[in-house]
């Protein structure tokens, strides 16, 4: 069993009006449980997160026909977004560092 926060399912997942309305800093994770580079993944953005507890943290289930994904224009998972009262600053596919994404919010 994973210790990690689950993706919210399209049905939990905020509609992209929500997104575009939230304040201050947003990690946006796409991604599904079953994927291998999801799993790999998660201790890297749990670690960046730790180190940026200002950033609140979104993981939303992706898939064929999921509106907030398509909205994005994800292809490939885990795609990380971050985002700025609710505007795209930044995104990262498939990081492999904690400190890549840690960069990346810095930046933000």
């Amino acid at each position: 069993m994973s210790t990690f926060k689950p993706y919210l399912s399209e049905t939990e997942a905020p509609s992209r009006a929500d997104v575009d309305a939230l304040l201050g800093l947003t990690l946006l994770e796409f991604g599904t449980e079953w994927c291998g580079h999801c799993r790999a993944a998660q201790p890297v953005v749990a670690q960046a997160l730790a180190q940026h507890p200002q950033w609140q943290h979104l993981k939303v289930e992706d898939g064929s026909g999921r509106t907030l994904g398509r909205s994005y224009r994800i292809k490939l998972w885990p795609t990380l977004l971050l985002l700025r009262d609710g505007q795209e600053v930044d995104r990262l596919v498939r990081p492999a560092a904690a400190q890549d994404i840690e960069s990346a919010m810095s930046k933000a």
